[in-house]
C-alpha cells in the first residue's frame, strides 16, 4: 500500500508492521498522527491513550477515539489479547513504570510494537565523550533541565532486556533521519522499532 511520501518515517516503519484491518491501541498517542495514518491508510480499528488534555482534543478534532489516562496507572480496563497491536511510539521511555507498561503492553496486545530514541546514536556519543554534556540529538531534542525521558537506553540494551525477560523480537527496523540503517544499527540509528511478543505466550 502505497504511503504519502511527507510522513514521519517512524510511522510509516511501524505501519509496515501492521496489515490492513487490525486492532490497535496506542499509548502515549500524543496528536494522534500515527492513529491517523493507521486508520486511513491500513483501515485499523484503532484507539489511543494519552495524559495530556490539549492532544487529546486534537485527537477527537481528527475524528479518533481517545481516552485519557495514565500509562503507569496501568491497564486494567482491557482483557488480554484485546487487540493486535500495542503500540508504544517514543512514549516507553517516558514512563516511570517501565517493565509494568511494558509487560501490562503484552499481556493487552498480541504483538507490541515500541519505538524509542537510541542513546548510543554515535552524535550522542559525540556530545557527551568531546563536548561534556547531554547529548542532544534529532531524536532526543530536549535540553536536559526540560526532557520527558526518564530511561535512557539503546538499541542494545533493549535487545538484551528482550533476550533475558523471555520477550520474543519478531521485527525490528532502525531509522537515521530520512533513511533505513541496516548495519551497526547500535552506533548509526538515533531511533530503534522493534515488533515484540512473548515467547510464553501471555
Amino acid at each position: 500500500m502505497n504511503m504519502k511520501s511527507d510522513i514521519r518515517l517512524d510511522h510509516k516503519a511501524i505501519a509496515d508492521m501492521i496489515p490492513v484491518g487490525a486492532s490497535v491501541l496506542d499509548l502515549g498517542c500524543g496528536e494522534g498522527e500515527l492513529m491517523y495514518m493507521l486508520v486511513k491508510e491500513k483501515k485499523a480499528k484503532a484507539q489511543g491513550i494519552d495524559i495530556d488534555e490539549q492532544a487529546i482534543y486534537k485527537c477527537v478534532a481528527k475524528g479518533l477515539s481517545v481516552y485519557h489516562g495514565d500509562l503507569d496507572s496501568g491497564l486494567s480496563d482491557y482483557a488480554d489479547k484485546s487487540f493486535d497491536f500495542v503500540i508504544l511510539n517514543q512514549s516507553l521511555q517516558q514512563v516511570r513504570h517501565l517493565e509494568s507498561v511494558l509487560y501490562d503492553s503484552l499481556r493487552v496486545g498480541k504483538k507490541v510494537i515500541v519505538g524509542f530514541p537510541n542513546f548510543a546514536y554515535y552524535k550522542a556519543r559525540f556530545q557527551m565523550f568531546f563536548v561534556g554534556k547531554a547529548p542532544i540529538t534529532p531524536a532526543l531534542p530536549y535540553q536536559w533541565y526540560d526532557s520527558p525521558n526518564l530511561h535512557f537506553l539503546s538499541i542494545s540494551d533493549f535487545q538484551e532486556y528482550c533476550k533475558k525477560r523471555g520477550i520474543k523480537i519478531e521485527n525490528k527496523k532502525f531509522i537515521s533521519k530520512s533513511k533505513i540503517i541496516k548495519a551497526f544499527p547500535n552506533l548509526r540509528a538515533n531511533i530503534g522499532i522493534f515488533l515484540i511478543s512473548s515467547i510464553y505466550g501471555h
